[in-house]
């Protein structure tokens, strides 16, 4: 099995015909036919489900779709990684992020790096925590920039500053009267609308002050929360930061006052892996900024 044979295999799942998948990669159909059940007889498995119009994946099939496209994003890291150093440049440094870190990341910490070191590239990968911590594992990316709370076993971790939770509501939600901060008991009875990962920190924030909070939706990104209040479909409870990642322009932002409903960014990655000093350079100056 070579990385022909996978990006090969790649193409004829994501078209889901031999017939289109060789037209994607510019070659006669027969042969692709042949390389596809060389490589099961190689595997021992059936990969496809052949019907005459199209082919489903057989659990083996999908099995090695997932793998192929990891082993393909590392061989291209790498690539990129070679050629840059050929050419004297520093390299390209692999990120995993979270929606909700992006302004803490890009307002001063990304900035200030770029400008220390701006022969550096960046390969940006997007994903709730969990998927992130995956990536971390599977050594896609070196360093993931994620949010408490997350169960931070093995990993090595560098954290910002605490920062609260906000409510962000449309006027016909608002019943401050201006006020810029808010209790925590105000919240019940309303619809709220949250990013799943904070589900568990709000709801048991919640119930210590007497209330089970009224879930209105979850989501996976802090912008949905925020899109949603925008457009008066509830109130969102997003961490501060976050109130500038999407648009806010029908919304007020009020801080949530409790101890409890806290969160901070965390810049992570594995412990006892090899970090490049590239991704080292990037912690310290994550942690200094």
């Amino acid at each position: 099995m070579d990385i022909r044979q996978l990006k090969y295999f790649l193409a004829i799942a994501e078209e889901g015909q031999i017939t289109s998948a060789a037209r994607k990669l510019q070659m006669a159909q027969p042969p692709l036919s042949q390389q596809l059940k060389q490589l099961e007889e190689e595997l021992g498995v059936v990969l496809v489900e052949r019907g005459p119009r199209s082919i489903q994946l057989t659990e083996a099939g999908m099995i090695l779709r997932e793998r192929a496209q990891q082993i393909l994003e590392l061989t291209d890291s790498t690539t990129r990684e070679l050629k840059d150093f050929v050419k004297g440049v520093t390299g390209t440094l692999s990120i995993g992020t979270v929606s909700s870190s992006a302004a803490t990341l890009l307002q001063d910490r990304l900035v200030e790096f770029h400008h220390n070191y701006s022969g550096v590239k960046f390969e940006i990968h997007e994903g709730n925590t969990y998927r992130i911590i995956d990536l971390l594992n599977k050594g896609i990316v070196e360093v993931g920039i994620v949010r408490t709370p997350f169960s931070s076993a093995g990993l090595e971790c560098v954290y910002t500053v605490s920062e609260p939770m906000i409510a962000v509501m449309a006027p016909e939600y608002d019943w401050t009267d201006g006020k810029p901060e808010i209790e925590i008991g105000e919240l019940r009875n309303q619809p709220l609308i949250v990013y799943r990962r904070f589900e568990q920190l709000i709801r048991e924030t919640c119930l210590e002050n007497g209330f089970d909070p009224q879930f209105f939706c979850m989501n996976d990104d802090a912008r949905t929360t925020l899109l949603w209040a925008n457009a008066g479909l509830g109130i969102g409870i997003i961490p501060r930061s976050a109130f500038t990642l999407a648009s806010n322009s029908n919304v007020a932002a009020k801080e949530i006052r409790s101890d409890s409903l806290n969160t901070r960014v965390a810049a992570v990655w594995m412990k006892d892996k090899y970090l490049s000093s590239l991704a080292a350079k990037f912690i310290e100056n994550f942690s200094t900024v």
